[in-house]
């Protein structure tokens, strides 16, 4: 038995090169704890499928050690490894019913019938489909032929559980119902799960923690919340939610905060997270939620006029885009109860903000 405070999951110092040239993954050390849900995320071509593929034993490491429940298994083929898999494209046996194609992966284990049987019944029930044994793939929707490969996936207990974009094909409502689905199954079962994406809210509903990629490298590895609110770099910043990015130079840095010239007009007071020092270059991240329209003289200390240039009715909220500070895509959220009635396009606004809210990151 593995130690259960040991990483089922471990890359060290892990390299993958396709041409011998360009690193499409560079130095990759990360632990993958027992029982949590990580995410890999990041655009296309930042490296994060490929390392889900050498996890999965279909691409080998260039350099380094993947090590498994504490064994390394850079040599051992992906139908040895115990790890179980779902795609995108859901890869179902269309000439099998449900039931034979979840019966699969175990009669390839040599378990009795009984065995089998009551593990299928098992599998279906906790993806709530019992009623679609008999049914070939072609018979069932997108949502239902997910749940058929998650359950295939899961059939067979395996310590570790691979996900690469399971949800991409499917529709916004499916998609976001098999989110919670996946969650919860994860959570009942306690089962670990390495998830790919490069869908952030996707990526916030379900992880435990979330590996941010980029150009081969993680950026930052964090539980969603922190990734949210506490972002590293400027990277990650603009990558998770939506955010407001202003360049400006570091005039002063007073402790923990930093008082900012941004490039349109004005001195911004911020909190000085990675900067490089006085007359550097900084990127200023600033959540649009997190910026007040007309507050209260003296509530905050970043306050700036601007022109409301267009307003957008989200149901829950007015996405109200403002000129301020030279920039005329400055976003602010409005709650709907805020009386976001009194807005009106091209009048003139105050929005402000506190330091705390607005992160000076790298140039």
């Amino acid at each position: 038995m593995a130690d259960s405070n040991e990483p089922i999951v471990r890359f060290i110092n892990v390299q993958k090169s396709y041409d011998g040239e360009i690193l499409v993954v560079k130095n990759l050390n990360l632990d993958i704890a027992r029982g949590e849900f990580l995410t890999m995320l990041g655009p296309s071509g930042s490296g994060k499928t490929t390392c889900l593929m050498m996890l999965a034993g279909f691409e080998p490491a260039t350099n380094g050690d993947i090590t498994l429940n504490g064994k390394p298994i850079n040599n051992v083929p992906p139908h040895k490894r115990g790890i179980g898999m779902v795609f995108q494209n859901y890869a179902l046996f269309p000439h099998m019913t449900v039931a034979e194609n979840l019966s699969f992966p175990l009669e390839v284990r040599r378990m009795g019938k009984d065995e089998i049987e009551s593990r299928v019944t098992r599998a279906l029930e906790m993806v709530r489909l019992p009623e679609m044994a008999g049914r070939r793939p072609g018979q069932l929707s997108g949502g239902q032929q997910q749940r058929v490969a998650v359950a295939r996936a899961l059939v067979f207990d395996p310590d570790l559980v691979l996900m690469d974009e399971p949800l991409g094909a499917l529709d916004k409502n499916p998609r976001e119902e098999m989110q919670y689905e996946i969650k919860h199954i994860h959570e009942s079962l306690g089962v670990s799960v390495v998830y790919v994406t490069h869908d952030q809210s996707e990526a916030l509903t379900m992880s435990n923690r979330i590996a941010v990629f980029n150009d081969g490298i993680v950026q930052q590895l964090s539980t969603p919340d922190a990734l949210y609110e506490r972002p590293e770099n400027a990277f990650v910043a603009q990558f998770i939610g939506e955010n407001n990015r202003l360049m400006g130079t570091v005039k002063e840095v007073n402790g923990e905060s930093c008082t900012i010239e941004v490039d349109g007009g004005g001195a911004v007071i911020a909190l000085a997270v990675n900067i490089a020092g006085k007359g550097e270059r900084t990127t200023l991240s600033l959540r649009p939620e997190r910026v007040t329209i007309n507050p209260p003289e003296g509530s905050v200390p970043n306050v700036f006029e601007g022109t409301v240039e267009e307003l957008i009715y989200l149901g829950d909220h007015i996405r109200a885009r403002v000129n301020v500070c030279g920039h005329d895509d400055f976003i602010v959220k409005v709650p709907n109860a805020s009386g976001h009635a009194a807005l009106k396009e091209k009048t003139k606004v105050k929005v402000g903000w506190e330091f705390e809210d607005c992160r000076a990151l790298d140039a």
